[in-house]
This record gives structure tokens, C-alpha cells and sequence, in this order.
């Protein structure tokens, strides 16, 4: 019963935009601006944000917690000299933003003070716009018990399946309400959505332990994503394979062939094309968190990253995916372009400050915040893979020993992006083109220019899957960005696999 469950609320900090008293955020926005103009400062500009999030998680045919959250604040960005200042503040007043604003020019003249080299930004058109993500079904309209019993379903009909010990699922959903304005004139409103959903099975045999789990992307639609899921129709399967898993036998060490699935292949893009395509790592500016990139600036138009099968396409505006903002942190507009095409790298991720540094006379867009308290920072785009002509029974039939993998797994990569391991969520072995028994412990390992190399075939169009992220670590103080990546099934010759 719904009564029975303790759901933990945070206590509101802001007001909704529709009742919030005098000045609106577009006042406060100006007050800002007016104020660091004083300064003489070349360029400022400020974010305010409102974002709320629920979280409900179940373990074992209950639901185990029940999250809303609400955060909110500002942040203003100041450029004085060549450098860079920023302060931000959940305090919304008449006499915080004029407080605030000096702190950020303060900041600034302070690092204009000590900088070796001075900051300038590439152009970039003033935009005036108003941003609302696609969706059919506001997930916070929802009625809680509606969702609590779709979760206690999934998880009761999981653990029909006698092996099956345990169960957990989770439902997440989040808005995010923010205004940019800049010095430079640009003035863009956004209402953003995003929603997912998963569940998962744990097996138990001969004092082994093996989970399979059913996940929609991260997107930015409604809660229709979440309707046509069916998690309780998935979840006989979901957890029949979960048995599969923890009986199987162990994977033999040695070459397979490998065809990844979509879900699997965003994290692999994700780790080993998405971050050595940041131009901060690949300048050398971000080191300490994660590393730097073997996609070094001299690799640009040169360097044979795959097989000519290999095209990866950053594409910031293609809807529902999580870096599709309409307009990031700089108030750059949101663009498509090639990080790969035909196996050669041609393009990095950028913002107003890197751009210039390869000769771009404008940046990519990809300059974003995971918070009002946050600097905007270089982050991964969509990127995806390009589907190719096959279908998926094509990329199977031409195998005589692999393995199929889908789903995330664990995973391990070196401080350049260079040299990686990764595993997955299930394994099935391949023998003489027909996918045979599930196997277990499945780890592959190789070189990121090797490994892409290798692909000589990916599946058409119609297998295309977006899978996205929330979780990508970066920056002192840690971030978390969100990007979408993209793809239909893929195949690699000859990598070499380990037991795990």
C-alpha cells in the first residue's frame, strides 16, 4: 500500500517560475549584466536554473525509496581581460545578484592577472529562443501509484522465475527550467524533460550470481517512454535469461569475432570516440580527471581512426537525445558534423574558447554545465555511429566463431583513451553463423585505432538505437554530463577476449 511507503522529500528552495513574485528572472538577468558591465569587463553572462527530479527504486518486489528533489541557483560568468571569473549562488535577490556579479569580476581580474595566455571567444550569432523538450506525457503528471505498481509488477513477475533471487527496478525523471542571457545580446528559455527506466533479475546456481537487466535510453521525451516499454510483458525473458547467464559455461580465452549491440556499443563509443574527441583533453587542458587524448591536433584530417566502415557523426540536434538542448552553455546553437568519416578523424567536440585553437571560426556547441553552481566545460556530443547495409542476420551469418554482446558491463581505459577492456550485460557464442548457448566472464581487450579498425560491417538503418548517459565524470570539481550515442549492431574481426 501506498501508505506504507516513506518517501523522502527535499524541501522546496525556489518558487515555480509561474508564481514567483517580482522581479521576474528576466529582471534579475539584467540587474546581472548591468552590473558586471560596470566592470568594463568584454563579455559576461548568466544561468538560472530550476531543476526537479524524482528518483523511486524497488528491491524485491517493494518499493524501497521514494525521491523528490528540487535545486536551484544562479551563475554568472565573467570574461575581464582574457580571463575567466564565475560565481554563482541558490540565492535569488535583489541584493545577492549585484553581490554575486562582483564576486565573478573580482575572479576575473584576478585570473587576467596571472594568465599566460589570454582568453578570446569565436564569434557566434545572437540567438533569442525558447526550448521545450518533445513529449506526449509530462512524467511529474503521473499519478506515484501508477508508477509504484508498474515497478512492483516487473519485479513480481521476475521472480515467478524459480532461480531468480532477486529483483530491483527504478523509474527517473527530471525538468529542467533555466534561463541564458549574455552581454552580447542572446536570450534563450528552456524546458527541458528527460525520463528513464529499468529493471533487472538476479539468478543464483552452484554459488554463482548473475544479473540480466532490461534499461530504456535516457531521453528527453515524456513518460511514454516508460508506457511502451512493457516492462512486465520483458520480464519473463529478462529474468529466464538471467538463469541462462549463471548457468553457462565459462568463455574460452582467445580471438572471436565480436557483434556488438547498440546499448553495448554507447559505452564503448562513449569512452574510446566520445572522450579523445574533447579538444580540452586533446589540448592537454583537462589531465586530472580521466586523462587526456591520443587524437592530439596534428591527427586532424590524417589519422586512420577505423575501417572505412566506421563513420561517427556528433549531432547535437537530432530530438529527444540528451545533449539536444537547442543551445548550450555559451549560447552556441546546437549543430551535426563528422567526428570520423570514412575511418579518418576530422572533427573534434568545442566551445568559444578552444574553437580558435585549430582554426574554427566558430565552436561546435558543445560547452555545457551540469549545474547553476558549475563552469561550463568541453563535453562529449551525440556522437553515433552511422548505420551500414547490412541487416543484423547478415552480421551473424558471416561468423564462424564469436561472440554476440549486448548491454554495459564493466569497463577500463587508459589516461589517453588508448588502450581499453570492456565487457557486457549478456554473451551468446557464435559458431558457423548461428548464435548458439550463452556464455559468461566475457572480457575483450585492444587498442582503440586496432579495435575500430576491425569493423567490417554494421547493420542498416533499421536497428539504429540510442542509448545515452547521465553519468559522465569530468572536471575538478566533478561533473556529470549527458549525451546520447547511437548505432545499429556492428562487427569486429579477430579481438581478443579474456576470461573474466
Amino acid at each position: 500500500m501506498l501508505e506504507e511507503i516513506e518517501v523522502e522529500r527535499a524541501p522546496r528552495v525556489w518558487q515555480d517560475e509561474d508564481t514567483m513574485p517580482n522581479p521576474t528572472w528576466e529582471e534579475y538577468a539584467e540587474l546581472a549584466l548591468k552590473q558586471v558591465a560596470v566592470s568594463g569587463a568584454e563579455y559576461s553572462d548568466i544561468r538560472i536554473l530550476h531543476s526537479q527530479t524524482q528518483a523511486i527504486d524497488g528491491e524485491d518486489r517493494r518499493i524501497a525509496s521514494i525521491r523528490d528533489v528540487e535545486d536551484a541557483g544562479f551563475g554568472i560568468r565573467v570574461l575581464y581581460h582574457g580571463g575567466w571569473g564565475f560565481a554563482a549562488s541558490s540565492i535569488l535577490s535583489i541584493e545577492e545578484i549585484p553581490h554575486v556579479a562582483d564576486l565573478a569580476v573580482d575572479i576575473a581580474r584576478g585570473s587576467a592577472s596571472l594568465a599566460r595566455e589570454k582568453v578570446t571567444l569565436v564569434e557566434e550569432p545572437v540567438h533569442r529562443d525558447r526550448i521545450v523538450s518533445p513529449h506526449r506525457i509530462d512524467p511529474f503528471t503521473v499519478p506515484l501509484e501508477q508508477k509504484t505498481t508498474l515497478l512492483r509488477e516487473a519485479m513480481e513477475r521476475v521472480q515467478q522465475e524459480a532461480e531468480v533471487v532477486r529483483s530491483s527496478a527504478g523509474l527517473w525523471a527530471r525538468r529542467d527550467r533555466k534561463l541564458y542571457v549574455s552581454s552580447e545580446g542572446s536570450h534563450l528559455e528552456f524546458d527541458l524533460l528527460a525520463v528513464q527506466g529499468e529493471f533487472t533479475a538476479t539468478a543464483r546456481h552452484d554459488g554463482r550470481f548473475a544479473s540480466r537487466s532490461f534499461t530504456t535510453p535516457h531521453l528527453r521525451t515524456g513518460y511514454e517512454l516508460i508506457a511502451e516499454a512493457q516492462f512486465p510483458a520483458e520480464a519473463p525473458r529478462v529474468a529466464a535469461q538471467a538463469v541462462e547467464k549463471v548457468k553457462a559455461p565459462a568463455v574460452q580465452p582467445g580471438r572471436y569475432d565480436l557483434v556488438l549491440d547498440a546499448e553495448h556499443l554507447s559505452l564503448t563509443m562513449h569512452e574510446s570516440c566520445g572522450h579523445p574527441s574533447e579538444l580540452d583533453r586533446a589540448l592537454g587542458y583537462e589531465a586530472n580527471y580521466a586523462g587526456t587524448s591520443f587524437l592530439t591536433t596534428d591527427k586532424r584530417g590524417t589519422f586512420r581512426y577505423g575501417s572505412s566502415h566506421v563513420n561517427l557523426v556528433a549531432d547535437n540536434t537530432e530530438p529527444e537525445t540528451l545533449a539536444a538542448t537547442g543551445y548550450d552553455d555559451d549560447g552556441v546553437a546546437c549543430q551535426k558534423w563528422d567526428i570520423v568519416r570514412n575511418g579518418i578523424f576530422v572533427g573534434y567536440c568545442t566551445n568559444r574558447e578552444t574553437a580558435a585553437k585549430i582554426g574554427d571560426s566558430r565552436s561546435r556547441g558543445s560547452n555545457r554545465a551540469d549545474s547553476w553552481s558549475s563552469v561550463p566545460i568541453v563535453r562529449i556530443a551525440n556522437i553515433g555511429l552511422e548505420p551500414g547495409a547490412l541487416s543484423f542476420d547478415d552480421l551473424i551469418r558471416d561468423v564462424k566463431k564469436g561472440i554476440y554482446i549486448e548491454g554495459h558491463g564493466s569497463y577500463s581505459i587508459d589516461q589517453r583513451r588508448y588502450n581499453f577492456q570492456f565487457g557486457g550485460d549478456a554473451f551468446w557464442l557464435i559458431e558457423n553463423g548461428k548464435r548458439q548457448h550463452m556464455l559468461r566472464d566475457v572480457i575483450y581487450h585492444g587498442i582503440t585505432p586496432e579495435f575500430w579498425g576491425s569493423c567490417d560491417g554494421v547493420a542498416d538503418r533499421t536497428q539504429r538505437r540510442r542509448y545515452g548517459f547521465i553519468t559522465c565524470g569530468k572536471g575538478q570539481p566533478g561533473q556529470s554530463g549527458w549525451m546520447t550515442h547511437a548505432a545499429s549492431p556492428a562487427r569486429f574481426r579477430r579481438v581478443d577476449v579474456i576470461k573474466g
